[in-house]
Formats: structure tokens, sequence, C-alpha cells
């Protein structure tokens, strides 16, 4: 086939415009039905043109089925998760009249719902006699980015993933933006998957603490809920806690430098 050939969508018959294809395993598809499909997709190009046919009517059903969808509630965000406790069925979406065909997903197809904080640092440089020099210790600006993710059991997607703060990034690691994620996991965890979460608990994690909420291993939440990198909370002054061992020779958990024990240094 030639590079100007013209090329048709093997689901539409429309004849696909200049770069306007979308390739499939075993044909072409046009933006137009492209759009159509679930934004949690992905693997277009080893997806055959039966299985894009057989998730095109998938998303007209789903169409019909928000017609009758009616939220219990909603958690706000640049995303939005609508939850529907009587049918127990939820929907996440930009949109906040459901108009773009958000994918309905039943409770029983949640299989985990996990928050990741990813970290990003840019170094603070000063200026000494006209020449940009780092401080010593060096000074960073720190962004965080958290990010939802459900894990479900569809035939068109594996997880739906999104992030909960307002804007793309956060500047610094709040004690109300890290809340309000970790809020939110614990929330669905508890919505989604009642069996494995009976009870939200405390929506405050330590570092390391878990594997449904993932944060820098540097960050520390204090008892009173500020979340910070120091050596002492800007907030009540009290000190970071020690990091917890457990002695190589008895097995006790200790956070002192020698085991409570059996007097054992702590490894370096």
């Amino acid at each position: 086939m030639g590079l100007f050939e013209k090329k048709y969508c093997s689901i539409c018959g429309e004849q696909i415009g200049f770069l306007g294809n979308r390739k499939l395993e075993d044909g072409n598809m046009c933006k137009n039905c492209s759009a159509k499909l679930s934004p949690w997709f992905t693997g277009r190009r080893k997806t055959t043109v039966e299985d894009i046919r057989r998730q095109l009517s998938y998303r007209e059903s789903n169409a019909s089925a928000l017609v009758n969808f009616t939220p219990t509630e909603v958690i706000e965000g640049k995303m939005k998760v609508f939850l529907d406790d009587v049918n127990r069925r939820f929907a996440v979406t930009r949109s906040k009249d459901l108009k773009n065909n958000p994918d309905l997903v039943k409770y029983s197809q949640v299989k985990d719902v996990t928050c990741e904080i990813k970290e990003d640092k840019e170094e603070i440089f000063q200026t000494v006699d006209g020449k940009k020099t780092s401080y010593v210790p060096p000074k960073y600006e720190y962004e965080y980015t958290f990010r939802v993710t459900i894990d479900v059991d569809s035939p068109w997607f594996d997880e739906i993933s999104f992030d909960v703060d307002e804007g793309d990034k956060i500047d610094i690691l709040n004690g109300e933006a890290y809340q309000r994620a970790v809020y939110i996991v614990r929330y669905l965890q508890h919505k989604l998957l009642p069996e494995k979460y009976p009870d939200p608990g405390t929506f405050t994690v330590q570092p390391g603490g878990g594997d449904d909420i993932v944060i820098p291993e540097d960050v520390w939440v204090c008892e009173c809920g500020s979340v910070n990198r120091s050596p002492f909370c800007p907030e009540c002054g009290r000190p970071r806690p020690a990091a917890v061992w457990y002695c190589p020779e008895c097995g006790t958990e200790n956070h002192s430098k020698f085991c409570v024990k059996c007097g054992t240094k702590r490894p370096e």
C-alpha cells in the first residue's frame, strides 16, 4: 500500500483524512470512531477490528445506562467521582453533566484502590559575586502529584487512573492536600471494597506504612496531621520519629540506635 494511497475506516467505512488514521492490529480506524472509545482504553494497535466493534457496541449500551444513572454522592475535584450506592456503580470524569459518556463500573468489578504521590524537585541557587552557586546544604523546590488508581476487572480496560488535586501539581506537600488525597483513596476503598476495608478509620498513614499509599521516603506525617520533611513538625514542634528497624539477632522492633531487648546496634 502506497504512502499516499487512500485509507478507509474499517469500522464506519469513511475515508480517513491526512494524519487521521488510528492503526489497529488488522485494520484502520478514523479519529471519529476512536473518540467514541473508552477514555481508559489502551493498546489500540494490538486490538482487532472485531474487538473495536464490540467495544463500540458496549459504549452505546453504556450511554443508554447513563440516562438512568443517579449518583447518590459526588467527590469533587479536577476529576469527579460519581457514586451510586443504591445500584453499586460509579463513574470517573471531568464532566459535570456526564454527557461525555464516562464508563459505568460496578463496585464488584473493583480489585484494588491505591494512591501514589509523585515528587519532582528543582534545586534553588543563590547568586554570589555575580555567579550562580548552590546553597550548603542544597535547597530545593518541590512539586507533588497525587494519583489514585482503581484496578478493575473489565474487558475494555484494566485501570482508572487520575490526579486528585485541583491543579496538575502543588508547590508544597502540605497537610491539606495530602490528607485530601489519602481521604479519597481510603473513602473509595471503603465504598468499592467494603469486604476488604469495612471501616475507613483514620485517614493518616506513615511513609512506607502500606502498599496502598506510596509517598516519598523522606516525608513524614506528624501526629497532628502536618506533612513535612523537617526534623521537627512546623505546626506542633514534635520531633520526627526515628525509623523503625528490626533487630537481626532477636527480631525486636526498635526506634532507638540500640535494640531495647538485647542491645544489638542498629545496622547501618
